[in-house]
């Protein structure tokens, strides 16, 4: 399986999360990526280094505002999605996209929750997102709040293939 370096960033540009990570598949979907427990995950360039306490896929769909990170037993949600610009493969061992704050989460416990409104509202004017980019987000929150809620198209099962690649 193929490497790929998986990178968000700030609407400035400037790095956000970004990890390696191997390309498992890809499916009506989108392309599943994925981590094993201890993969190493960084935040912009700090020095400061975090290794996933879990397995994990990441689904990058084609031509959408957002990814979707599916985590094996341990974590704290099961679901987080980013909502983020449509990813950019530069070339095969590259995606890239602009994390646009917004998340939305499905807990252990089955809820549904939107996080990172008060990061958004204060980046829209920080950055100066243009209004397409704002009805983007809001748009895709609203879809992914519901899409997740009802385990509609790849949020009822579809991650669990490829979860099994990465797991112990």
């Amino acid at each position: 399986m193929a490497e790929v370096w998986l990178a968000y960033t700030k609407y400035d540009g400037s790095l956000h999360w970004h990890q390696k990570a191997r390309r498992l598949g890809e499916d009506e979907h989108g392309v599943w990526l994925g981590g094993t427990k201890g993969t190493v995950v960084r935040k912009g360039h700090d020095d400061v280094v975090t290794e996933a306490e879990w397995a994990h896929v990441v689904l990058i769909p084609h031509d959408a505002w957002w990814t979707a990170a599916f985590n094996g037993p341990g974590a704290r949600n099961e679901i987080y999605c980013d909502i983020a610009t449509p990813a950019i493969w530069p070339h095969p061992g590259e995606v890239t996209m602009v994390d646009l704050d917004l998340d939305v989460l499905r807990m252990k416990d089955g809820r549904v929750l939107l996080d990172d409104a008060d990061e958004f509202a204060e980046h829209q004017v920080r950055y100066a997102y243009p209004p397409d980019v704002v009805a983007n987000a809001e748009a895709s929150a609203r879809w992914l709040l519901d899409a997740v809620r009802d385990r509609r198209g790849p949020f009822g099962g579809a991650h669990l293939p490829y979860l099994k690649l990465v797991s112990d």
